[in-house]
């Protein structure tokens, strides 16, 4: 079979390498302060380039964030179709696998963006709130619910206790992105640790609890 040839290589690539420019800006400056044009130049290519794949910024943020966040929502709720088993264990492999794969990197960025800036581009935040919020919640309440449902986790108001299970790690992530890099509070105690201690507190609220203790 023929090689497929470099120009073609690089026109097929160009969008990730667009999408990759366009978050390094983000990180760097944010969704407001970035310019398409910053983002053509970034990667290399004309603005008209940047156009023909993502016909506004706001496009792009939304390829931005589908790349970053959806596909991980989308790996989580199959890998959670599949499990067999406690839902305890799952919960807790599950944070720490958000925290690796979103709340770390550069992935987190973006979520930290929608916070500070929905309020300026609500077309975005209602995008966000469709795209990465709802499905989330959902996600996290379908855990719960199975557990109440097998008799692990006592009866809970499912809606409030994913809120609860949600914020203390929008709270980590927040840290990490603004005050983690000047230490901030969490000095010697890792994200992980933190997130573990979450659980830990969360789980001995939801375990049911035999007659009588």
């Amino acid at each position: 079979m023929a090689a497929t040839p470099v120009r073609q290589r690089r026109k097929d690539a160009r969008p990730q390498e667009l999408l990759d420019a366009a978050l390094a800006l983000f990180v760097e400056k944010g969704f407001a302060a970035t310019r398409s044009e910053e983002v053509a130049a970034r990667a290399g290519v004309a603005k008209g380039t940047l156009y023909r794949y993502y016909p506004s910024k706001d496009e792009l943020f939304k390829a931005v964030v589908r790349d970053k966040l959806s596909v991980h929502i989308a790996e989580s709720a199959a890998q959670v179709a599949q499990h067999q088993g406690p839902i305890a264990g799952l919960a807790r492999q599950m944070m720490q696998a958000w925290w690796a794969k979103v709340g770390h990197g550069n992935a987190g960025v973006v979520c930290k963006i929608m916070m500070v800036e929905a309020r300026n581009f609500p077309e975005l935040a209602r995008f966000y709130v469709d795209e990465v919020i709802r499905p989330s919640q959902s996600l996290v309440g379908g855990l719960i619910e199975r557990g109440i449902r097998s008799g692990e986790f006592r009866a809970v108001p499912v809606e409030a206790t994913v809120h609860m299970l949600i914020a203390p790690m929008l709270h980590l992530l927040l840290h990490e992105h603004s005050f983690g890099a000047h230490g901030g509070c969490h000095e010697g105690m890792s994200a992980e640790q933190l997130l573990d201690a979450q659980v830990e507190l969360l789980l001995h609220g939801l375990l049911a609890r035999a007659p009588g203790t």
